[in-house]
C-alpha cells in the first residue's frame, strides 16, 4: 500500500482568487491580472506591491476584503471528504497573512505558502518565497520522504507540480491552458475531482 499524498492550489480551486476579489473592492481594476495572465510570479509580486504603493493601500485593506471572502460553494465539503481519505496538503504562492482567515473557514488544513514583508505601517514592502518553484519543489521534497503525490491545480504554476506527481488533473482551469495541456484530465465539479482521486489513491 504506498503512501499518498493529495497536494491541492488554494486559489481557483478552493477560494476565490484573492487578487481579483481585492481588484473588485478597492476599485482597481488592474490588480485583477494572476498567474493565469502573467506566469512569471515574482515579475507579477513586485507589480502588484508598486500598485499598492500608489494607491496607498497596504495589508490591512487587502484582509479587510480577505474577510468577507468565502471559500467556493462545495469547496470545504470536497476538502472535509478528501481529508478522510487519505493527507492533504493546499501549496500556494499566497501568503500567510492573507491565508489564515481563509484556513479557519476550510476547518484548518495543513498550508505550505509564502509570507509578505511588512512594514509598521502596514504597507507591505516586499515578499518571501518559501523556496523556488514551490509547488514543484514541494513535490519533490515529499516524493522524497517516500510520499506519492496527487496534485490539482488552475494555473501555469501548477503544471509543474501536476506533471511530476503519479496523478494530476486540472481543476477550473482556462480554456487556454486547458488547450495547451490537453494530455491532462481536466474537471470542473468537485464531486468529478473526488472521483478521479480516488481512482488514483
Amino acid at each position: 500500500m504506498s503512501m499518498n499524498i493529495v497536494c491541492l492550489d488554494l486559489e481557483g480551486v478552493l477560494v476565490p482568487e484573492i487578487w481579483i476579489a481585492f481588484a473588485e473592492a478597492s476599485g482597481i481594476p488592474e490588480l485583477k491580472r494572476t498567474t493565469r495572465d502573467e506566469p512569471d510570479y515574482d515579475k507579477l509580486m513586485k507589480w502588484r506591491i508598486g500598485v499598492l504603493k500608489e494607491h496607498g493601500l497596504g495589508l490591512k485593506e487587502i484582509q479587510d476584503t480577505i474577510a468577507k471572502i468565502e471559500p467556493l460553494p462545495g469547496a470545504k465539503e470536497f476538502l472535509d471528504e478528501l481529508r478522510s481519505l487519505t493527507q492533504v496538503i493546499i501549496i500556494s504562492d499566497t501568503f500567510t497573512q492573507f491565508a489564515t482567515p481563509l484556513m479557519k473557514k476550510l476547518g484548518w488544513p495543513t498550508i505550505f505558502c509564502n509570507t509578505l514583508e511588512v512594514a509598521p505601517s502596514g504597507e507591505i514592502t516586499g515578499f518571501k518565497m518559501r523556496c523556488p518553484q514551490s509547488k514543484l519543489t514541494t513535490v519533490k521534497a515529499l516524493q522524497s520522504i517516500g510520499f506519492e503525490t496527487i496534485a490539482s491545480g488552475d494555473s501555469h504554476n501548477d503544471l509543474g507540480m501536476i506533471r511530476a506527481s503519479k496523478a494530476g488533473f486540472l481543476f477550473k482551469s482556462t480554456e487556454q491552458i486547458k488547450k495547451d495541456n490537453s494530455d491532462l484530465a481536466a474537471y470542473e465539479t468537485y464531486e468529478d475531482l473526488l472521483k478521479a482521486i480516488k481512482a488514483a489513491l
